[in-house]
């Protein structure tokens, strides 16, 4: 299985929930006999979240009017909620990767190093039922950390181990065994010997970098070992809010249509006479409803370099 939701529709003491306030605002709790959650919204016992099915709608029965959304902890969601033991990848940079190393059921995938183990998880759903991940980090704390979120999630096809994969390489039992490979490391290109090694015939590798420096280097070390199909990518992603807005949101200016609700130095304007009332008029009718789409004010940037290399038959 890949997520605790494989194995029950159903909430159950012990499982990991996503507690859903709005798109920017989850929280992961572990349900507990006789526990609760407090937030904005209410207060919420965790006894009456036993039994309800995932995606449930439950009301803080004090007040009757405050609301949350009990959500399964798929691993998109994980890794927006998640704690960060390092800087981890996030969705665009996630699928880009599973797609890029050709992941589908059955495939073994070795990972280093495994982080907060937020793509070890997606690694781990794309690879399920009968696939596995054998991640390595060289901290032991944080490999401990990681191995007990993978419990608490009911994810069971993923092995962590503690190892140096820079210094050491892969362990030889791996050898010739590998589907794919990821490198999340600051010295990638010491450990591409032992990624062909371990990788079978017309495998591929990704290594990921925040700087291009260390994206010569590893590129530099797949030619030396007779990699092909050498390519690296930034993947960048523009988030968009999409909502209804009414006229009374909207004043008028000297002829021009301006948007109240941005901020004065965001605010766009337009020709009022691009616009005109239904019924003729001449000024703007408070009665009419928009659906507006913008990107968000705050987009996420550069993240790391993403590299690809296949390993010749």
């Amino acid at each position: 299985m890949a997520m605790a939701i494989a194995s029950s529709s159903s909430i159950r003491e012990g499982d990991v929930v996503i507690v859903y306030e709005r798109h920017d605002r989850m929280k992961a709790v572990t349900v507990r006999k006789g526990g609760e959650l407090q937030n904005r919204f209410g207060v919420f016992r965790h006894d009456d979240w036993i039994g309800k099915p995932f995606g449930s709608r439950v009301v803080d029965k004090k007040k009757g009017s405050g609301f949350v959304y009990l959500l399964a902890p798929s691993p998109v969601l994980w890794t927006l909620v998640l704690s960060h033991r390092t800087q981890i990848l996030y969705l665009a940079d996630i699928s880009f990767v599973i797609c890029g190393l050709e992941l589908r059921p059955g495939c073994v995938v070795l990972e280093s190093g495994t982080g907060s183990g937020s793509l070890t998880t997606s690694l781990a759903r794309a690879v399920a039922p009968s696939g596995h991940v054998h991640t390595f980090d060289f901290h032991e704390p944080r490999a401990s950390l990681a191995r007990k979120d993978f419990e608490n999630n009911r994810i069971n096809n993923v092995t962590v181990g503690v190892r140096d994969i820079q210094g050491q390489g892969f362990p030889e039992e791996l050898t010739d065994k590998a589907n794919a490979v990821f490198l999340d490391l600051p010295q990638p290109w010491l450990a591409v010997e032992s990624v062909l090694i371990c990788l079978r015939p017309n495998a591929s590798c990704c290594s990921f970098s925040p700087c291009i420096e260390q994206v010569q280097r590893t590129c530099e070390a797949f030619r030396k070992y007779n990699f092909v199909d050498i390519r690296t990518f930034e993947v960048l992603l523009r988030s968009y809010e999409i909502r209804k807005e009414f006229l009374t949101d909207i004043s008028v200016n000297n002829g021009e249509v301006e948007d109240a609700s941005l901020p004065p130095q965001k605010r766009r304007r337009s020709d009022s006479s691009e616009k005109p009332r239904p019924d003729g008029g001449d000024a703007p009718n408070p009665s009419i409803g928009a659906v507006m789409a913008r990107p968000y004010a705050e987009t996420k940037g550069h993240t790391g370099f993403l590299t690809f290399a296949r390993c010749q038959v």
